[in-house]
C-alpha cells in the first residue's frame, strides 16, 4: 500500500465530503506531520519551524471553530506507538468537533479562515483527516 501525505483533499475526497449526511455532528481526528522549516506559498522569509507555523494556525483556528459552533476537543504531541507498526510516527494529533460537515465547509470558505490556513499549509508536510461520528460503533 502506498501512503501519500497531503495537505489538501483531492477532488474525490471533497466530492464525498459533500455527499450523504452533511448535517449530523462530526469530529475530525487530525494526524499531523510537520515540515522541518515552514514554507509559505508567497515565498516570505521566515525562521519558523513547520511546527511553529502550524501552532499559529492552531491558536487562530479555535476562533474560527467557535464562529461555526465547533470546538477543539484535544491536541497533543505523539510520544510513541503502543500497538501496530508504521514506518514513521506522526508528530501531533488534534481532534475538532463540528456541528456538521456544512459547518466545517462554512469555516473553510471564510476569508478569515483562509488567511489563517496559510500558516497550516506552511507548516504541514502532510496530514490525515479522519472523520468520525459519535455512537457509530
Amino acid at each position: 500500500m502506498e501512503v501519500k501525505n497531503s495537505v489538501i483533499p483531492n477532488k474525490d475526497q471533497m466530492d464525498e465530503f459533500l455527499e450523504g449526511d452533511i448535517e449530523s455532528p462530526i469530529s475530525m481526528v487530525n494526524l499531523l506531520k510537520f515540515k522541518e522549516k515552514a514554507e509559505y506559498e508567497d515565498g516570505r522569509d521566515t525562521n519558523l519551524s513547520g511546527k511553529e507555523a502550524y501552532m499559529i494556525y492552531g491558536i487562530e483556528v479555535q476562533e474560527h471553530l467557535k464562529k461555526v459552533g465547533g470546538e477543539m476537543v484535544f491536541g497533543g504531541e505523539i510520544s510513541r506507538l503502543m500497538l501496530g507498526e508504521v514506518e514513521d510516527l506522526w508528530d501531533n494529533v488534534a481532534v475538532a468537533r463540528y456541528p456538521s460537515r456544512t459547518a466545517m465547509l462554512e469555516m473553510m470558505m471564510d476569508p478569515d479562515y483562509q488567511e489563517s490556513e496559510k500558516h497550516r499549509s506552511a507548516g504541514l508536510l502532510g496530514q490525515l483527516n479522519i472523520e468520525t461520528k459519535e455512537g457509530a460503533m
